[in-house]
């Protein structure tokens, strides 16, 4: 890692940090845990990321850190006005998160097919593994504001309604697309090192995603019937 990624990644840390301070200056509650979350998660892809690799004999790439970081800082701009003041803004994060998402994906598959499992296959499941993951975050999102509307606090995750979900989508899977279209490999070096965590990680991952989703669609359809009015 050269001296002007390092000084590029402490500037995207220090940033949050920044945006952790005026989150908590402001008194926003939802702001401040979305920015901490966002640190907790970059400081992580920094230890994970900046290690030593034994396949290739050399340090990691910063590009899982410093896209962790990115996507945290977009994410955490957001939080703090910018999803309402710029009407793009949650479009290019979505896009961003699902490219980082979609790189990571498509790394781990192509490490556990193989070569067994046809490219364009991979492609498809990394396009609907970042779908799938996309729409479990959506459905948090609606459980959030399900709770705080049911204990009259402010919701950590806000959902801007529908027509947003489906723009959000959208997003994540041109996300997903570009990454594919473009080959991206930027993590293969990663998933190559830690071969059976890769493969825990997307079975695990998956299963949570497939029955968080059921789980959490189920507890919406009963929160709505029980705010039905009695006919």
């Amino acid at each position: 890692m050269n001296a002007a990624l390092i000084a590029l990644l402490a500037g995207l840390l220090g940033s949050l940090c920044l945006l952790l301070f005026v989150a908590a200056r402001r008194r926003n509650v939802a702001a401040a845990v979305n920015t901490f979350l966002s640190l907790v998660l970059a400081l992580l892809a920094v230890v994970l990321g900046g290690g030593y690799s034994p396949v290739t004999e050399t340090a990691f790439s910063p590009e899982l850190p410093l896209l962790v970081a990115v996507a945290g800082l977009l994410h955490s701009l957001g939080m703090l006005g910018f999803y309402e003041s710029v009407w793009w803004w949650d479009h290019l994060t979505h896009t961003v998160s699902a490219m980082l998402i979609a790189a990571l994906v498509y790394a781990a598959l192509i490490v556990a097919a193989d070569g067994t499992v046809p490219t364009t296959t991979i492609a498809v499941l990394t396009v609907a593994y970042t779908f799938a993951i996309g729409v479990f975050w959506e459905l948090i999102e609606l459980v959030a504001r399900a709770v705080g509307e049911r204990y009259d606090i402010e919701p950590v995750l806000v959902h801007y309604g529908w027509r947003d979900t489906a723009f959000d989508l959208v997003f994540d899977v041109l996300g997903a697309i570009v990454v594919v279209v473009a080959d991206v490999r930027l993590f293969v070096v990663l998933a190559e090192d830690f071969p059976q965590i890769t493969q825990s990680a997307l079975t695990w991952t998956g299963g949570v995603v497939t029955v968080g989703s059921v789980l959490m669609a189920l507890s919406l359809g009963v929160i709505s019937q029980r705010h039905e009015p009695d006919r």
